[in-house]
C-alpha cells in the first residue's frame, strides 16, 4: 500500500511538473505575443470568455462583504473563471484615496493571480478625460478648453501626468482620449472633444495618446494604455441627441470622422478603441463588421482591443422601452453580433458575453473567433508586465498625486485655454489700484466648475476665491449669486459646496422658482451699485451640458441661449452704467449675442479644471496675457447650425433677414498684445506630386506687451472632382513673442496634405490650383496660390 501511494504521488508530481514546464506563458524571456499564444492553449472556453468580461461598481455586492471589504469567497463563487477587467476601482466602494486604491487593487490582483487556475492578472480601467476622475486626482481643463490651447506639447505632458497618477494607484487603462469631431453644438458631450476640426482633433489626440502610453514599453510603471473613443462619428448625432443616428456618407466618414482615429493608431500606436453608441447607415457601431473589422483591423492594421461602450452590447438587444437598437432578439444574439463584428470585451459588466459559451456550443459563434478576440486582451496584460510585476506601492501613489508639478501644469493649461473674445476700450487687464471695490456676481462665481467625467481634486478654486486671493485687502470684493442656473448643483442639502462630479452625476435637475431668482437678481443689483466695476460669471454648468445616458439624465439642448434668467441678470447690471466684464464657463458654445455686443470684455473659459479661479484672475489682472483660440465655432442661434467653418462652397448662402456668419469663428481669439502677419511665401510656386513645400510667414508683435499668437494655415482646392471645403486647417503653431519682436514661422506641407477621396474614392492629390491661407483665425487670413502637377 505504501509503495502504491508513493508511486501515485510520484506520478502526480511528474505530471504537475510536466504541466508547469509546458507553461511557456510564464517565461518572461518570450515576447508578449508568444506568451499569449501559449496561454490560450491552456484555457477552457469559459476561461476565455471570462477574459472578455468586466465588473464594476454595480457588481460590488458580488465582490465585497456587507462592510465593503474584499470577499474572496464571493469572488470565487460569482467569478469562478476569473474576469478580464475591473472598472473604476477608485470608486468601487465609495471614493478611495490614492493609498486606499493601491491597497484595494493590490488585494484584488493578488486574489486573481494566486487563487485562480491560470493566475491571469486583471486590468483595472479608469476614466481620465481631463485628469484621473478619482478622489485626489489632478483636474485639468476639459478637452474643449485644451483644444483652445493649440498646444500639442502641453497636451502630451498633461496626459502623461494623468497616466502617472493612474498607474501609481494600480490602474492600467484609461478610457480616454475622446477624438470625436464635434459638429453638433446642441450635443451635451461637446466639452469632451477637442473641437470641430479633424486636423486639430488629430493633433491633440496623437499628443494625448503619446502622453498616456509613451513608447508603450511600460517599463517604468508610469504609463497606461489609451482608449480612442468613440468609433465612429459620435460627434454629429441626429437632432443633437446623444446616441442618435449619424447620417453621413462614407466620404464624410473618411475625411472628417476617421482621420483622428487613424492617425492616433498609426502615429501613436493607440492600443484600444471604444466603439460608439450611434448607428451609421442603420448599423450600430457595436454590430458593424465593416467598421470594426474591414476598416479598423484590415485596412488600418489595428492589432489592439475594441472595448464596448458601457452597456452598448446590451443596447443591441434593448435597454428599456424604446432605448436601444433592437437589432438583436436576446442578450445572447446581441453577444454574437458584437463578437462577430469585432468587440473584444463587454463593459462595464457581464450582461451579454456570458451567453457566448452557449452561442459557441450552438455553433452561432466559432471558438476560433473567441480566440482571435481574447488574444489581444492577453497580449496587453503581458505588455503591461502584470504577470511579473502586478503590484504598486501606496506611499509612491500618495507622493505622485501630491506633486507640485501637477498643480503647476494644471494652472498652465488653464491659462493657455482662456480665450479673449471682446475687449472694448482695453477694459482688460484690470489695474487693482484703479478700483476700491469689485462686484463679483453670477451663478458661476463661487462654485465648482470642472465639468463632466471629473473627480474630486484636492484643490478647486472658484473665481470668487481667485479674485479675493489676488486683491487681498487692497480692494473690497463684493459678492452676489445673481440668479441660479440649476438648484441641484452648487450647494448640497447641508449648505456645503457640491463637487462638480456630484452635480454631473445627479439625475434630477432642479430649477429655481421665479421668487428665488427675483430675490437674487435684486440682491445682485444692490450689490453692484456699491462697486466700481462688475465681474459677471455666467454660462452653463455640468447639469445643463452633459452626457445624456438615460431618460432621467439628459444633457442635450434645443437652445444655445443662456440658461434660465442669466440674460436678464446681464441686462439689469449693464443698465447700471458700470463696466461689466463677463466670464463664460460652459461645456458647449453659447449664443451670447447681446452679451457679445454689450459686454466691456468677454472671456470664454469653458471648464478650466481645479485652478480655474486662479487662472481667470491672473488673466483679469494682467498677470497672464490670454492667447487661446476657439476650437469650435460659436453660432448665433440653434437655427445657424451647422456652423463649422469648413463648409462646402454652395453652403451658407444666407438667410432672409438674418446674418449667416457665426458669432465667433473657429480659431478666433484676441490678446492684450497686437500682431501683424505678412502674406505667406512659398518655397516654390509649383508642387510636383510626392514633393514637399515650405510655407513661411513673418509674425510681428506690434505692441509693448509679451503675448502668444496661434499661426493657422488653411488650404482650398479650387477645382476638384468632388466638392471640397472652402477652408481646411492643415497646420498651426502657437508662438510667444516679446514686445516688438518679429519671428519667421515655417510650415512644411507634403502632397498628402492636399489629398482627398476623389470621385473614384481614391485618396489622392489632384493636379490643379490651390489657395494657401495663413492667419490668426479661419475668418482672417492672407492667401497665395499654389499649383500642383
Amino acid at each position: 500500500m505504501k509503495n502504491k501511494i508513493l508511486i501515485t504521488s510520484l506520478v502526480i508530481i511528474i505530471v504537475m511538473g510536466a504541466f508547469k514546464s509546458e507553461l511557456k506563458y510564464k517565461d518572461s524571456s518570450l515576447s508578449p505575443e508568444e506568451r499569449a499564444y501559449d496561454l490560450i492553449k491552456h484555457m477552457t472556453l469559459e476561461e476565455k470568455i471570462a477574459q472578455m468580461t468586466c465588473v464594476w461598481e454595480e457588481n460590488a455586492q458580488e465582490l465585497l462583504d456587507s462592510k465593503g471589504q474584499w470577499d474572496a469567497n464571493k469572488a470565487k463563487q460569482n467569478f469562478p473563471n476569473s474576469i478580464g477587467q475591473l472598472g473604476r476601482p477608485s470608486k468601487l466602494k465609495n471614493k478611495l484615496t490614492a493609498k486606499e486604491m493601491v491597497e484595494y487593487t493590490n488585494t484584488i490582483q493578488k486574489y486573481f493571480i494566486e487563487e485562480t487556475r491560470l493566475g491571469i492578472p486583471v486590468i483595472f480601467h479608469e476614466e481620465s478625460l481631463h485628469g484621473h476622475a478619482a478622489l485626489e486626482g489632478t483636474s485639468f481643463p476639459q478637452p474643449i478648453a485644451l483644444g483652445g490651447t493649440f498646444d500639442p506639447e502641453l497636451i502630451e505632458k498633461l496626459y502623461g501626468m494623468s497616466a502617472s497618477e493612474i498607474r501609481a494607484r494600480g490602474g492600467h487603462l484609461a478610457l480616454t482620449p475622446v477624438v470625436d469631431v464635434a459638429r453638433e453644438p446642441r450635443w451635451g458631450r461637446v466639452e469632451e472633444t477637442f473641437g470641430e476640426d479633424p486636423y486639430l482633433v488629430s493633433e491633440m489626440g496623437v499628443a494625448a495618446v503619446k502622453g498616456f502610453q509613451g513608447d508603450a514599453s511600460f517599463k517604468n510603471k508610469d504609463k497606461v494604455m489609451a482608449t480612442l473613443k468613440h468609433f465612429a462619428a459620435h460627434g454629429q448625432p441626429e437632432s443633437g441627441t446623444n446616441c442618435g443616428p449619424v447620417n453621413v456618407s462614407e466620404r464624410v466618414l473618411r475625411e472628417v470622422f476617421f482621420p483622428p482615429f487613424k492617425r492616433c493608431i498609426e502615429e501613436a500606436n493607440a492600443m484600444n478603441v471604444m466603439a460608439s453608441y450611434n448607428e451609421i447607415d442603420a448599423v450600430p457601431s457595436h454590430a458593424s463588421a465593416w467598421l470594426l473589422n474591414d476598416v479598423l483591423r484590415k485596412e488600418w492594421g489595428f492589432k489592439g482591443v475594441v472595448v464596448s461602450d458601457y452597456y452598448a452590447v446590451s443596447e443591441l438587444y434593448q435597454k428599456v422601452e424604446d432605448w436601444g437598437n433592437w437589432v438583436a432578439g436576446s442578450p445572447s444574439e446581441a453577444a454574437a453580433l458584437a463578437v462577430n463584428a469585432g468587440v473584444n470585451i463587454e463593459l462595464p459588466k457581464p450582461d451579454c458575453y456570458p451567453y457566448l459559451v452557449e452561442m459557441v456550443q450552438k455553433g452561432k459563434v466559432k471558438e476560433s473567433r473567441i480566440n482571435e478576440l481574447v488574444l489581444p486582451l492577453l497580449i496587453q496584460k503581458f505588455k503591461m508586465g502584470l504577470f511579473e510585476d502586478p503590484y504598486v506601492n501606496a506611499d509612491k501613489a500618495h507622493e505622485v498625486v501630491n506633486r507640485k508639478a501637477h498643480r503647476e501644469l494644471a494652472l498652465e493649461a488653464a491659462l493657455k485655454s482662456i480665450t479673449l473674445l471682446e475687449n472694448r476700450n482695453n477694459t482688460l487687464p484690470l489695474e487693482i489700484k484703479k478700483y476700491k471695490s469689485i462686484a463679483v456676481i453670477g451663478p458661476n462665481a463661487d462654485r465648482s466648475l470642472l465639468g463632466g467625467y471629473s473627480g474630486w481634486p484636492q484643490f478647486d478654486v472658484s473665481l470668487l476665491e481667485g479674485i479675493k486671493n489676488t486683491v487681498g485687502d487692497k480692494v473690497d470684493v463684493l459678492y452676489a449669486e445673481g440668479c441660479k442656473i440649476t438648484t441641484t448643483s452648487g450647494i448640497d442639502e447641508q449648505g456645503n459646496k457640491m463637487a462638480s462630479a456630484d452635480g454631473w452625476n445627479t439625475a434630477k435637475v432642479g430649477l429655481p422658482t421665479k421668487e428665488q431668482d427675483d430675490a437674487l437678481i435684486e440682491e445682485a443689483i444692490e450689490t453692484a451699485k456699491k462697486a466700481d466695476i462688475i465681474v459677471l460669471a455666467i454660462g452653463g454648468n455640468e447639469q445643463t451640458s452633459r452626457e445624456a445616458w438615460a431618460y432621467n439624465h439628459m444633457g442635450d439642448r434645443t437652445s444655445l441661449d443662456l440658461f434660465g434668467r442669466q440674460q436678464e441678470l446681464f441686462d439689469r447690471l449693464k443698465a447700471l452704467g458700470k463696466k461689466v466684464v463677463v466670464v463664460l464657463n460652459n461645456g458647449r458654445p453659447l449664443s451670447v449675442n447681446k452679451v457679445s455686443e454689450e459686454a466691456d470684455a468677454l472671456l470664454e473659459c469653458w471648464y478650466l479644471g481645479q485652478e480655474s479661479g486662479t487662472a481667470i484672475t491672473q488673466v483679469l489682472f494682467g498677470e497672464y496675457n490670454p492667447g487661446g483660440k476657439l476650437p469650435i465655432s460659436i453660432p448665433r442661434s440653434v437655427g445657424h447650425i451647422p456652423c463649422y467653418y469648413n463648409y462646402k462652397p454652395f453652403d451658407r448662402r444666407g438667410y432672409l433677414n438674418d446674418e449667416i456668419s457665426p458669432l465667433y469663428s473657429f480659431g478666433y481669439g484676441l490678446s492684450y498684445a497686437s500682431f501683424e502677419m505678412s502674406t505667406p511665401v512659398l518655397s516654390k510656386s509649383t508642387l510636383v506630386n510626392g514633393e514637399n513645400i515650405a510655407v513661411q510667414v513673418e509674425v510681428t508683435n506690434t505692441s509693448n506687451i509679451k503675448g502668444d499668437e496661434v499661426i493657422q494655415l488653411y488650404i482650398r482646392d479650387m477645382v476638384s472632382s468632388v466638392t471640397r471645403p472652402i477652408k481646411e486647417l492643415k497646420a498651426f503653431k502657437r508662438i510667444t513673442l516679446e514686445a516688438k519682436e518679429k519671428k519667421t514661422v515655417e510650415f512644411q506641407l507634403t502632397s498628402k496634405d492636399f489629398a482627398f477621396w476623389n470621385i473614384n474614392k481614391e485618396f489622392v492629390a489632384e493636379p490643379g490650383d490651390f489657395k494657401i491661407m495663413i492667419g490668426n483665425s479661419s475668418a482672417d487670413v492672407k492667401e497665395v496660390k499654389l499649383e500642383i502637377k
